[in-house]
């Protein structure tokens, strides 16, 4: 019965069909020649019954010859493909959703020779976890998996079950399946060896630059000095040459050099230490040389890593130098910078910076300046002192302030209430971005990231952008300026303002309660001149206490009330001490600028014995904001850096988004031991 059931079908039905077919036009001739001679239909007749006998023969009798010998190649085809499938070179399995072995070809049971009684593949390869994939609304997915110390590309591809015979004799398929995964791997282990080492033999460009080449020289005998280049030039040589580079010298104090990646990743691991041996060449020069090293790494073409490598030197000088920076693809990495850098005492560099901020000002209608977030006495002062350059250049300002705390308030309030200014000296961000028009332009004081001004969007509306800021810079900065005069040396913003001041104007007046802004600005962020106080520092006091500023008014003006000092004091008392060199301690947030009183805080527990860094947290408008401290042995601006924020060497503080106290403390403790770890701090 089953044979007689059996039918062909498709092009092979239609080709066993065509007897008939012929039939239907021999009848439809027979019919015609009838008409056209009685005789010769009845002969054609005759021929086509004879046809009809002998192709009604043929074609039952081989019918049953032809499914024979189908079904026969069927069979046979079959075998061959099920042992091509067997046999073939690249390792297939079939899987269940849950990870099941159903079957394996021969290739795949030689990888897991050793675990054939093992049915489960997410137990044999722990790196591929098929249940995973299964839960996932996709069909395909390739992941790279370690087995056996050979690496391997696996793709996995959900197969359905719809159509697979329940009576499949090869395979059986559970009935409530609903696919099989069909998996396939590829051993790429010798392709990613070549890879790696194609990689590791790229050519890679750096820049090294002497910082304070000119210091240095003049702090050794004429007669001496060749002497001292020639053993920095060794050094450097010798240490670019251990790892197979080549050194050129551009200039007195510049170097170009090329290498492998696998000789930058030797002196990764060494964590530049040419930075350091660089510090002990000593043959009687009272100051130590130090360098800058920027590297560009993983850029496509040669040409893009000497730009990066540019960049990479232009950022470390800004942050100080005497550290190497490393820019790449993904992003910029730091070593070394431990140490604050000895300030300059030339002030050729504000003049530069003074007469190109005056063009600029000349050639605009007005000026927006802002600083930072929550301003300062510092920050506001910054922007007094851009306020009276700007209108004794003839042109209008304003001050974008957004948030008046309780340690400017008092100079704020003086100025705004004071009729020798205008209505409009301050605005708010919304007011501000009313007033930006295409010749406005925006000094931005006391910060370089963007996104911690008070309004980041008047970045993006105004074309002409100058930047003034004493802190060291990041990889965010902001990119659009057309004037940058950042002075990590400064001990403050207030400092450079006043520098700038006495040359962007000849015999500038500047009125005493501005001149106070100044000050207070100084004053505050060294700590009443005991903390980065430097020659140039005191000269812009002095400048000020020319311009009137009154020293006693400012003191009286930054005294604490009771319940800011008894906050203060609580925050001293509480304080852990982590490591028996950190103090850690928690602000009380339930008074005006806890931020402030927070920093005020961290000063204090310095003054403890012992205290290497001091580290306070506080909630404001429901964030948690940390500020950091040290004299001269911890660089708090690295530690600083790695919880996402800033500052100096010895005056930083970060910024954290939707996390409360205790989480903030667990990470910055977790940043101190990585850091020991490391030997960065």
């Amino acid at each position: 019965m089953k044979k007689k059931n059996m039918r062909l079908k498709g092009q092979l039905r239609l080709y066993m069909q065509w007897p008939l077919i012929m039939m239907v036009f021999l009848w439809a001739m027979d019919i015609w020649m009838y008409q056209l001679d009685k005789k010769s239909g009845v002969i054609m007749s005759v021929f086509i019954v004879i046809y009809m006998i002998v192709a009604g023969t043929l074609y039952f009798y081989n019918r049953s010859l032809i499914l024979a010998d189908l079904i026969q190649f069927s069979t046979q085809y079959q075998g061959i493909q099920n042992t091509l499938l067997k046999e073939l070179a690249l390792p297939y399995a079939i899987l269940q959703e849950n990870g099941h072995i159903l079957w394996g070809n021969d290739s795949f049971k030689s990888i897991i020779f050793n675990q054939k009684r093992e049915k489960d593949i997410n137990k044999i390869i722990p790196d591929l976890d098929v249940k995973a994939f299964s839960s996932k609304n996709t069909d395909h997915m390739e992941v790279e998996v370690t087995f056996r110390d050979r690496e391997y590309q696996v793709e996995l591809q959900k197969v359905s079950v719809e159509g697979f015979s329940e009576e499949e004799s090869v395979l059986q398929i559970p009935p409530e399946a609903e696919y099989f995964i069909a998996l396939y791997m590829r051993d790429v282990t010798e392709l990613k060896s070549y890879i790696k080492k194609n990689e590791e033999q790229r050519m890679i460009a750096g820049l090294i630059y002497i910082d304070n080449y000119e210091e240095v020289m003049e702090s050794v005998e004429e007669v001496r000095q060749s002497l001292l280049v020639a053993l920095i030039d060794r050094k450097i040589n010798k240490y670019i040459g251990d790892v197979d580079g080549l050194v050129k010298k551009l200039e007195k104090d510049k170097y170009f050099f090329v290498m492998k990646v696998e000789g930058y990743r030797k002196i990764e691991q060494d964590r530049f230490t040419i930075l350091e041996e660089v510090k002990h060449v000593n043959i009687g020069n009272a100051r130590s040389a130090t360098l800058s090293i920027g590297v560009g790494l993983n850029a496509p073409t040669y040409a893009q890593s000497y730009n990066n490598a540019r960049v990479a030197i232009d950022l470390a000088l800004a942050r100080g130098g005497d550290q190497a920076v490393i820019k790449n693809l993904t992003g910029i990495t730091y070593f070394g910078g431990k140490k604050e850098q000895t300030a300059k005492n030339t002030r050729v560099k504000a003049r530069v910076k003074a007469e190109a901020l005056r063009e600029f000002i000349m050639g605009k209608d007005q000026v927006i300046v802002m600083g930072h977030q929550i301003a300062d006495a510092d920050c506001f002062g910054a922007c007094m002192g851009i306020y009276r350059a700007t209108v004794s250049l003839g042109k209008k300002a304003h001050i974008v302030i957004n948030e008046v705390s309780s340690s400017i308030r008092p100079l704020y309030d003086e100025i705004a209430h004071s009729s020798a200014y205008e209505k409009d000296l301050f605005l708010t961000s919304d007011e501000a971005l009313s007033y930006v028009s295409d010749n406005t332009m925006v000094i931005v004081v006391d910060t370089n990231k963007p996104q911690l001004t008070e309004c980041p969007e008047l970045l993006k509306k105004s074309k002409t952008i100058a930047v003034l800021d004493h802190h060291r810079q990041s990889s965010n900065v902001i990119e659009n300026a057309v004037l940058s005069y950042v002075e990590p040396y400064s001990s403050s913003a207030s400092e450079m303002i006043a520098e700038v001041l006495q040359y962007i104007v000849d015999d500038i007046k500047c009125p005493s309660i501005e001149a106070d802004c100044l000050y207070a600005g100084i004053m505050i962020d060294t700590r009443n001149f005991m903390n980065r106080t430097g020659v140039r520092t005191f000269e812009a006091a002095a400048y000020l206490r020319r311009c009137g500023a009154d020293i006693t008014r400012v003191r009286k003006m930054f005294r604490d009330d009771m319940d800011s000092y008894r906050a203060k004091a609580e925050a001293v008392r509480r304080a852990q001490v982590y490591r028996e060199e950190y103090a850690i301690a928690q602000c009380p947030n339930n008074i005006d600028s806890p931020t402030v009183l927070a920093a005020q805080a961290a000063n204090e527990l310095l003054d403890i014995g012992g205290i290497k860094a001091s580290f306070v947290f506080t909630i404001y408008e429901g964030r948690t904001f940390l500020s950091c401290r040290s004299i001269d042995e911890v660089n708090v601006q690295i530690i600083a850096e790695k919880l996402g924020g800033g500052g100096h060497i010895n005056a930083a503080g970060a910024q954290f988004e939707g996390t409360d106290v205790e989480a903030a403390m667990g990470m910055l403790k977790a940043t101190i031991d990585l850091m020991i770890e490391e030997g960065d701090i």
